[in-house]
């Protein structure tokens, strides 16, 4: 804000969060049945867009079997006990950019 005492002029300033990127994309994971399957990924920054897992065109959530979680920059996913119905692709998405294994 500029005052001269009988002027007044207001301006703002906005940020945009920058997109983040994917800088460490997933990897093909070989498993036995029973066993868990880890994937991981790494963000080019900390970011609040959404990020979200699939298995196949299937949205995953945090549960008994599905464990998501973030730390940092780096997203990960474990899927547990896996049966032979999981086997397909699994990939992750943020903003505009995916990867998928």
């Amino acid at each position: 804000t500029c005052d001269t005492g009988d002027q007044q002029t207001t301006a703002a300033v906005r940020l945009k969060e920058p997109a983040a990127t994917i800088v460490e994309r997933l990897k093909d994971v070989t498993t036995y049945e029973g066993e868990d399957a880890v994937f991981e990924c790494r963000l080019s920054r900390e970011t609040a867009q959404d990020a979200q897992w699939f298995l196949g065109d299937v949205p995953l959530q945090s549960n008994e079997m599905n464990e998501i979680g973030v730390q940092g920059t780096r997203h990960s996913l474990i899927l547990r006990k896996v049966t032979l119905e999981d086997r397909g692709s699994i990939s992750f998405k943020v903003g505009q950019h995916s990867s998928a294994a």
